[in-house]
């Protein structure tokens, strides 16, 4: 550890330091196991939140008469400290510390003396770290659903120039029908909405306080647990401490919101891989967001959809493995829940680091080459089910109509020839109802411009939907009475 000059040197740990559990024991911990036993390399990420959490229970002690307020206000104030050192990269505990809870609680002792020691009452560190996690996952679901929205209006923003551009679309990656290039980008920012509001919803689950709880059957003091839930912000409190101290459900349940967002950024980065290709040729990548090979100098890699793609693996890893933790746990606390701070930490840093490094991408990285997309839904079959529905505007049934179209569309791959090369004539001998009006109803721009179902890819409904997107953004975003 490091210190400022003005603190107390702090002991080496080494054969003579008794951790705070230790009294209990004849014989010091062997050194392999208490590395390995270890999380500070870890949990030092829940600081700042273990440093809030204790103040605030310190302050309920003093409230509740359980410790004299000049003894809570040294905790503050040596907390305060601790914090400010920690900031300031004066405050590093190493391996010996354990945990950041007792790092925290070793440092405040050298601080102020014994009466550092009264700051562990009335818990464990059982509820102690079930408050710090639930505070970090909490701060950083505001910022992640921060970066949803920031993904969101790139998405919103890049439709916006494009709600006349057409691109072929597809089901089982065959092409199917034309659509607005809006109206498909328009599509992940739904996605992006149900993200931001499940994580809405899973927040609501962890923003409820343990602290208080002890290590699994509450304490003899008369703690006031709805003085510190309130103090702290959380919504609500457990109403069971066995429940409290051992659930981790809030995490499994983020970590299953950040599995889906990453399967619709991944969904995403797959189809902008494709479209880069020589094959497809719908967008270009611009140097900003784009590297080359080590040896053949024509190639631009897309290494940022490729990377997000790579890394949603990661995160569902995480799930699993907090799932498998989880599944044979008997009540209450068990050593085995330290796991769960890896895959929790990891699944946060890379879901914010995917979402940023893909709004730039959007908004820097891409050129969609338009006339490579106006070629592209003019030179295939796409138009098909137009035909169909065109007789059965007519008053041709619509199976009858789609037989006759199939038989068609068999005779033009025979004959090397499109929809549209067929004559008025070759029509007419396929069925009576089709006249001039054929020609214009299966052009692609009035093929989307048909379906102007709610919902539906015509250009007045997405020119809709862009408009209620922003308003949605703007709504968020928007101060409160």
């Amino acid at each position: 550890m490091t210190f400022s000059s003005s603190s107390p040197p702090p002991q080496k740990a080494d054969s003579t330091d008794s951790p705070l559990w230790s009294q209990r024991f004849e014989s010091a911990l062997n050194p392999v196991i208490a590395a390995f036993n270890a999380s500070i390399q870890f949990d030092i990420a829940l600081i700042e939140y273990d440093l809030t959490g204790s103040q605030a229970h310190v302050q309920m002690l003093a409230q509740t008469g359980i410790i004299p307020q000049a003894d809570a206000d040294a905790i503050y104030q040596g907390l305060e400290q601790i914090r400010q050192e920690y900031r300031q990269g004066l405050f590093r505990p190493g391996i010996e510390a354990e945990d950041v809870h007792f790092a925290v609680e070793h440092r405040l002792i050298e601080l102020i003396g014994e009466v550092g020691k009264k700051l562990h009452t009335g818990r464990s560190r059982n509820d102690q770290v079930g408050t710090d996690i639930r505070l970090y996952l909490h701060d950083h679901i505001q910022h992640i659903r921060a970066l949803l929205q920031d993904w969101q209006q790139a998405l919103v923003d890049i439709a916006q120039d494009h709600v006349q551009t057409l691109i072929p679309g597809y089901t089982h990656l065959q092409r199917a029908q034309p659509v607005s290039l809006a109206h498909h980008l328009l599509a992940y920012f739904e996605m992006a909405e149900r993200d931001w509001q499940r994580l809405g919803e899973i927040d609501q689950r962890v923003n409820v306080s343990p602290l208080g709880l002890g290590a699994l059957a509450g304490t003899p003091f008369p703690i006031d647990r709805q003085a510190t839930t309130d103090q702290l912000g959380f919504v609500d409190l457990y109403r069971n401490s066995l429940d409290g101290v051992s659930d981790r459900d809030f995490a499994i349940e983020f970590l299953c919101a950040a599995s889906l967002i990453m399967v619709h950024l991944s969904r995403f980065s797959e189809e902008v891989i494709l479209w880069a290709s020589e094959e497809f040729g719908f967008v270009k990548l611009r140097d900003s967001c784009a590297t080359g090979s080590s040896i053949m100098p024509q190639k631009k890699n897309p290494d940022v959809p490729e990377l997000v793609r790579g890394k949603s693996g990661r995160v569902f890893g995480h799930l699993q493995s907090l799932l498998v933790v989880m599944k044979g746990l008997p009540l209450a606390y068990n050593k085995d829940l330290q796991e769960d701070k890896e895959a929790l930490f990891d699944g946060v840093i890379t879901v914010k680091g995917c979402l940023e490094a893909m709004k730039i991408l959007v908004k820097e990285g891409l050129e969609f080459v338009t006339e490579r997309l106006e070629t592209a839904v003019g030179e295939d079959f796409s138009n098909a089910t137009d035909v169909a529905d065109y007789l059965a505007a007519k008053g041709v049934p619509f199976r009858e109509a789609y037989n006759i179209v199939g038989a068609v569309v068999k005779t033009c791959l025979s004959q090397g020839k499109l929809l549209k090369d067929l004559t008025l004539s070759e029509w007419q001998q396929l069925h009576p109802q089709f006249a001039a009006d054929i020609y214009e109803a299966i052009t692609p721009r009035q093929v989307v411009a048909a379906r102007n179902s709610y919902g539906g890819t015509g250009f007045e409904q997405v020119q809709a939907a862009l408009t209620q997107a922003q308003e949605r953004l703007n709504s968020k975003t928007a101060p409160s009475a």
